[in-house]
């Protein structure tokens, strides 16, 4: 018997299918109701007539051997061992991350298109989180060979694996789901039984054993939500008071504890009240305040969880021959050759040798405009290459890719508290203490007015001054902001910056790359030495080999005029002054006049620009004159920042007519030049000593003691590692209007953590008289608690910029694609 063909895409009908598609009053069966989708929209359509005329199937998705063969990676020991676990039986298991899933249709393919390849035992597919688990038999079917049986049937997929952290959140969301899931089934039907109770219906119209029993339902319902559900309430109190500290679980354990005690007595001994309906709602409301806190927490924080989820897991290995390997990444060695193709992405940081393209550095500097790169040009794991292919060379890999110590900087400043989250915590503290002094008091004063409700209206009062929304004041503000600003290319690597920019008074700014782009360009060239001299042709080369070591941005303007038999020795870098280092027998100084040449008393010439004297041991020898320009955005940034009433200063080591020309050209009233380290450092504790509150902006060797001695410094994305290891922030993208947003962020900051303080002690202040009067029940007391939490929480999220998020995400798809168009003729040429 032949099986039944599928009429949309050809494919076996399995047995009793219930997908069909009715064309012209005929009935045709479908395989699967992705089919059944697609052909009943052609058909709604009015375009029947496809299948009327169409010639042959649709054709499935063949790969490329070339796409295979990237896909064969993922045989290699190293990657199975990692992604793929194998019992001894030789059943393999793994999760792989799904592209492309839409809906519930889609899952029901997947699994049963996989599940009829030879060797698979299991296919689940996970529609919410987009992952798929397998297990099959890893002899009878290579791990390759099931990614590319996903891809022929339309779906990306690739092996998954959570870091450390991502599998403690995973393990601590599954935890809280399943605790919420057992509160509120408990709390639902305590709160049945309970309503019925107090509403006297049941002792009304039933008979008392059957009132009991209900009762004793209530008991049974409430018990796992407490002994459960609320079990991580009684060990964070306990824990604390072990260590002789009060934190909010304090107050929120004695409430469900000693309710549930009560109650329980009552219940045993026929006296008193039972409220099991009130306690098993306080936990309920309480556990989904903490579980979206959770979750928010952990989304805003995935942006730093798994950066190799950035980094592709192949790569293209060029041998000596120039033939192409695909090969697991993590071989790459320093010194290696790879092909990036377009639209790949790179998996190395690395040395472009050969090629022109563009670059997106979207994932590591927030901006959308690709960069044109070309030989020479320095390229990051992490970014992608959208024009045309290029050889890179490797120079880091793995956990040395500046996109790892992105994310440990990020990581530390999460774990770093700022000032005020500490002091939030510290009140925190002494409100839990005051807390309970006051419930002290309340259950004396209603004892003596009225001891039947004295416990009840104690337990609202725990209940109503929980201070859960102050606990949540301060660091949800602090995420939100500190993932939005690093989605913008500044990265924030001490706890301490938004509270320092949100009170800065006065920035001071560097010039050479910092308000300048730091790509300094050699422009003149005056000798000054005896014409005849030898020395006045090789001049240039003489300046570069002393250069050559060098990561000031003035280096760059020598790169490709070294002669290489120019070999430096006792090479000396003598910070805001320049370099000095014997060359063939004869020692030589480069960078300002008064070091060079002291003893000549040299003046720069007149012509604009900045000016290096290169002398020897006799005397001057030659002026080089550098030329730099603003950065496209310094004006608007400068503009900016003065608007928001910011005091604008400008120290630079550079020549005074260079300073002077830069700062009446961006409108700075204040500017130093000349000044050296020492001077920097000296300028800031004057101001400082003023009372000012400053943020230091700068990129150089000289500026690290003044970064490093400012309230909060920031360098900029191309700056010296030293600069970038002294500053509290980084401006990824070196777009200097990114300062100004980031102080406005951080006000806005500052006001929405005033504002959740004064929710939630405003809240306490209010229901307190009224819990204390006995006006609130347990219930309700629990209702608002988490209802301030929550009103804390998404009061937080209102600093998480979406619509200009979309708005750039929108504006970088359509550069991309313009990019792409653009440079598809060059490839093709190519």
């Amino acid at each position: 018997m032949t099986q039944e063909a599928c009429f949309h895409c050809g494919e076996v009908v399995p047995e009793n299918s219930p997908y069909v598609v009715h064309i012209q009053d005929e009935v045709k069966r479908l395989c699967c109701p992705g089919c059944e989708a697609v052909s009943n929209a052609i058909v709604l359509g009015g375009l029947e007539s496809y299948y009327k005329f169409r010639t042959e199937l649709p054709p499935r998705p063949e790969l490329s051997a070339e796409e295979q063969a990237e896909l064969a990676v993922y045989d290699a020991p190293e990657l199975l061992q990692e992604f793929v676990s194998v019992s001894e039986e030789g059943l393999a298991e793994t999760t792989l991350a799904i592209e492309g899933i839409t809906c519930a249709a889609c899952a029901w393919l997947i699994e049963h298109q996989i599940n009829d390849l030879p060797g698979v035992e299991y296919t689940g597919v996970n529609l919410s989180a987009q992952r798929a688990t397998l297990r099959w038999k890893l002899s009878e079917l290579p791990l390759s060979q099931l990614l590319i049986a996903f891809k022929n049937i339309g779906y990306g997929a690739l092996p998954w694996r959570a870091d450390a952290q991502q599998q403690r959140q995973e393990k601590e969301q599954k935890a809280a789901i399943r605790r919420l899931i057992v509160a509120a089934i408990g709390s639902m039907q305590a709160m049945m039984f309970g309503i019925a109770l107090e509403a006297g219906i049941l002792a009304s119209y039933m008979e008392q054993e059957f009132v009991l029993l209900f009762q004793w339902m209530s008991f049974l319902v409430t018990t796992p939500v407490v002994l459960y559900s609320a079990w991580p309430f009684f060990t964070s109190a306990a824990r604390e008071l072990k260590r002789k500290r009060l934190n909010i679980d304090v107050p929120v354990s004695l409430a469900i504890g000693l309710g549930y005690a009560a109650s329980v007595w009552a219940l045993v001994f026929e006296t008193g009240e039972l409220h099991f309906y009130a306690i098993a709602m306080f936990a309920f409301f309480l556990l989904c305040g903490r579980y979206i806190e959770m979750r928010t927490r952990h989304r805003l924080g995935q942006a730093g969880n798994a950066f190799h989820d950035l980094i592709p897991q192949a790569a293209i290995r060029l041998n000596e021959q120039g033939e192409e390997d695909y090969i697991p990444s993590r071989q790459l060695k320093k010194g290696d050759r790879i092909l990036v193709k377009p639209g790949h992405t790179f998996p190395i940081d690395g040395v472009i040798l050969e090629g022109h393209s563009s670059v997106n550095q979207a994932t590591m500097t927030g901006e959308y405009l690709p960069v044109a790169c070309h030989p020479g040009h320095r390229v990051l794991a992490g970014t992608q290459n959208i024009g045309s292919p290029l050889i890179v060379e490797v120079q880091q890999t793995g956990s040395d890719v500046r996109l790892a110590s992105i994310s440990r900087l990020s990581e530390r400043a999460l774990a770093e508290k700022p000032r005020i989250q500490t002091l939030a915590t510290f009140i925190a503290q002494y409100f839990v203490a005051a807390t309970l002094l006051v419930a002290l008091t309340v259950f004396s004063a209603w004892w003596m007015i009225e001891p039947e409700r004295a416990f009840w209206v104690t337990l609202s009062v725990l209940v109503v001054t929980c201070p859960c929304a102050l606990a949540l004041a301060t660091p949800t503000a602090l995420a939100v902001t500190n993932a939005t600003l690093n989605r913008q290319g500044v990265l924030i690597t001490r706890g301490h910056v938004l509270e320092g920019l949100a009170k800065a008074t006065h920035i001071i700014f560097d010039k050479t790359g910092t308000l300048t782009e730091g790509r300094l360009e050699l422009k003149h060239q005056i000798w000054l030495g005896d014409p005849q001299d030898a020395r006045r042709e090789r001049a240039v080369a003489l300046a570069a080999a002393l250069e050559s070591y060098s990561e000031h941005p003035i280096a760059r303007a020598f790169v490709g005029q070294r002669d290489p038999q120019d070999q430096v020795s006792d090479l000396q870098a003598i910070t805001g002054q320049g370099l000095e280092g014997w060359i063939q027998g004869q020692r030589y100084r480069l960078g300002r006049a008064d070091f060079a040449a002291p003893q000549a008393a040299l003046t720069p010439p007149e012509q604009e620009g900045q000016w290096l004297l290169l002398a020897d041991e006799q005397g001057p020898l030659c002026w080089f004159g550098l030329t730099d320009q603003l950065r496209p955005d310094a004006r608007q940034a400068i503009q900016a920042l003065q608007k928001m009433g910011l005091s604008l200063e400008l120290l630079s080591g550079d020549q005074q007519r260079s300073v002077e020309a830069v700062a009446q050209e961006l409108g700075i009233q204040n500017f130093t030049a000349s000044a050296t380290p020492e001077r920097k450092l000296e300028r800031l504790k004057e101001l400082q000593a003023q009372g000012r509150q400053v943020v230091m902006v700068g990129d150089g060797v000289n500026d690290v003691p003044v970064l490093a001695g400012a309230q909060v410094s920031i360098a900029m994305g191309d700056a010296t590692d030293l600069a970038k290891t002294s500053a509290d922030t980084l401006l990824l993208s070196s777009r200097l209007e990114r300062i100004p947003q980031a102080i406005q962020k951080a006000r806005m900051t500052r006001i929405t953590i005033a504002q959740n303080l004064a929710i939630s002690l405003g809240y306490n202040l209010m229901a307190l008289p009224a819990a204390s009067m006995g006006l609130i029940p347990p219930w309700m007391a629990a209702l608002g608690m988490t209802a301030s939490s929550l009103v804390v929480v998404f009061n937080a999220l209102r600093l998480h910029d979406r619509a200009s998020e979309e708005r750039l995400s929108e504006q970088r798809a359509q550069i991309e694609q313009q990019v792409i168009a653009d440079s598809a003729p060059e490839a093709k040429s190519a």
